[in-house]
């Protein structure tokens, strides 16, 4: 999960799969799944791929090599193309066509699972090990095992996984002490039960925290019967204190007690010191659980956490916990703006501005450079510079649109240009309904759009009036751009 800001207010959200990913053309390959895939590797990974089809013992047929070839090289190849490359001077077979893509699939499935796999040293030496033990092989299973044991304990991470492979470790060990020494089995079993508890409590105690995360945003249903029982054993025990533990158990009393600060801080105090403890899947999820709680906490009038999520923000840069395969999002870029022009850190959030906007998604790069600088250009007064960067920027992104639309509605009402902000107003308007924005942003840009109109049309004289529209403004429900519009209310009187 993850929140946006694009004018105002932050937006939590999640990925959505796109359905359109199911559909197939026919003749086409750019939405088989095949393609998909193929479309994914990178260079090296081609390289690796050619070799992997080239190994007889995983494949030994040379059209698949050759199908597989033909759509690396060339993704806009159609099933027909594929067919000449496998298959040379035979008639096309579409039913045959489907059978290869479909092998060709699972190879390359398998060539994912096993580079999978070979990323985890420490695994792939507990898979020997259970190798040399099923063979009868004690001096080269313990061998192994020493060195399985010696890769887990070297190796950064102190998470879920760790304990996992500790008790799969523990369990080849037992397993062959039953052979060699059956009457000396007490220790092995008792240090099982605790590797087994330690990584199904952390297992439980993530999920507890994800659903508690969902329903705070969702309202989803509330949590199975057994959650308190699982978080009064986690706190029981000595087990409270391995990381893995306490900083699940920080993160649920923050989302199930938001008000009491002392949660959220333990919570991010843990994080800051133990998140190189955890893989960076993990680590990710638990950085935007602490932003999207501060985020949540701003929306609620709480101004002062908007330096809470900034150290966030800039220790996940600095760790790269909030970087995508080494990309950052956008929405993640503007967030961090939103949250270092609150915070007053202008001169750190230029510096990042430019230090930054070439991680983000290419297609997106130069809008969210050029929208994120003018925000710092308002934020500093600079008016001319603000319209300079809007008016010769081309924001694709209805929303991103509309939240520069925004920006640039709030920046002629400060220069005083009536006539340009009323022509822009009916523009905007006209925008909202030619582009079809719906629910919450459609409510909220109209509310905007409305009480500006309201703004300027307002008699300064006229106290009566004025305490009407700010109160008005005061109590809209949707309404992104409130403290802006009662701040212009109050100057006006």
């Amino acid at each position: 999960m993850r929140c946006k800001r694009l004018n105002g207010k932050f937006v939590c959200h999640t990925h959505l799969t796109d359905a359109q990913n199911d559909l197939k053309i026919p003749g086409t390959m750019a939405n088989s799944k095949l393609q998909q895939l193929i479309n994914t590797f990178s260079p090296v990974e081609q390289r690796e791929v050619r070799k992997f089809l080239l190994s007889p013992y995983f494949n030994t047929r040379q059209d698949l090599t050759a199908l597989y070839e033909l759509w690396a090289t060339q993704p806009a190849a159609d099933k027909e193309a594929g067919w000449a490359a496998a298959c040379p001077g035979q008639a096309y077979d579409d039913q045959k066509m489907r059978l290869l893509m479909s092998y060709l699939l699972k190879l390359l499935e398998r060539y994912i699972s096993i580079r999978e796999a070979e990323a985890n040293e420490s695994a792939m030496q507990l898979h020997l090990a259970a190798g040399y033990r099923r063979r009868g092989l004690t001096e080269a299973f313990e061998r192994v095992g020493d060195t399985a044991r010696r890769a887990l304990e070297t190796q950064p991470h102190r998470d879920i996984g760790y304990y996992q492979q500790r008790y799969q470790l523990l369990w080849e060990e037992y397993q062959a002490a039953m052979i060699e020494k059956p009457t000396e089995v007490d220790q092995p079993l008792r240090q099982l039960a605790e590797m087994a508890d330690v990584a199904y409590l952390a297992a439980r105690l993530r999920l507890i925290c994800l659903s508690a995360a969902q329903r705070g945003v969702y309202r989803a249903e509330e949590g199975s019967p057994q959650d308190e029982q699982i978080i009064a054993l986690a706190e029981s025990h000595t087990w409270r204190e391995l990381p893995a533990i306490a900083i699940y158990l920080n993160c649920y009393r923050m989302l199930r007690l938001p008000e009491e600060e002392v949660h959220f801080q333990g919570f991010k105090d843990g994080l800051l010191r133990h998140g190189a403890l955890f893989v960076h899947e993990d680590v990710r999820g638990l950085y935007l659980l602490a932003i999207n709680y501060g985020i949540r906490q701003i929306n609620n009038g709480r101004k002062q956490y908007s330096a809470e999520v900034l150290d966030l923000y800039k220790a996940g840069l600095a760790n790269g916990a909030l970087l995508e395969n080494a990309a950052l999002s956008r929405f993640t870029f503007h967030n961090i703006v939103a949250a270092g022009l609150q915070s007053g850190e202008l001169d750190w959030v230029e510096r990042f501005i430019h230090q930054w906007q070439s991680r983000i998604e290419r297609p997106y790069r130069e809008s969210s450079f050029s929208f994120n600088l003018a925000r710092l250009e308002y934020a500093r007064k600079h008016y001319p510079a603000v319209l300079s960067l809007l008016q010769h920027a081309n924001y694709r992104d209805p929303l991103l649109n509309l939240a520069a639309k925004t920006l640039l509605l709030k920046t002629w009402y400060e220069l005083g240009e009536w006539d340009l902000l009323q022509s822009h107003l009916d523009a905007m308007r006209s925008y909202i309904r030619r582009k079809r924005v719906i629910g919450y942003h459609r409510s909220n840009y109209l509310n905007v759009l409305r009480y500006a109109q309201k703004l300027i049309n307002l008699n300064a004289n006229d106290k009566e009036a004025v305490h009407r529209l700010a109160a008005a403004i005061a109590k809209e429900e949707t309404l992104s751009e409130r403290e802006w519009l009662l701040q212009c209310v109050v100057g006006v009187y």
